[in-house]
């Protein structure tokens, strides 16, 4: 069964900046699409950024592009997402989610098939 583990939430001023990292276990790593999510209460769970460990494609929701960063270190099943410039509207409950094998995913919940616990970021104003 697949795991990942999310770290590096935490609550930071507008303007700053902070890294989620999302390690995955028992999955070979590289045939995966791997999601950022975001959820605050009340309101549906939003697709942030994806990243194919297969060929390195990736997708980012319109509100984070040239703030947010995903990217790989595959030696350590790990994704990270790096964001800059974090807003208040950022703040949410943030959760990496895994894609069938050799499957896609984009930013569309439905088509993942594991979450980790989630991490929350808060922003203060």
């Amino acid at each position: 069964e697949v795991q990942l583990v999310e770290s590096g939430g935490g609550l930071v001023q507008a303007g700053g900046s902070l890294r989620l990292s999302c390690v995955a276990s028992e999955i070979t790593f590289d045939e995966y699409t791997i999601g950022w999510f975001r959820q605050v209460p009340g309101k549906e769970r939003e697709g942030v950024s994806s990243i194919s460990i297969t060929d390195g494609s990736t997708d980012y929701a319109d509100s984070v592009k040239g703030r947010f960063t995903i990217s790989t270190d595959n030696a350590k099943n790990t994704v990270y997402l790096q964001m800059n410039n974090l807003r208040p509207e950022d703040t949410a409950d943030y959760y990496c989610a895994v894609s069938l094998p050799f499957g896609v995913g984009g930013l569309i919940a439905i088509l993942y098939t594991g979450w980790g616990q989630g991490a929350q970021v808060t922003v203060s104003s």
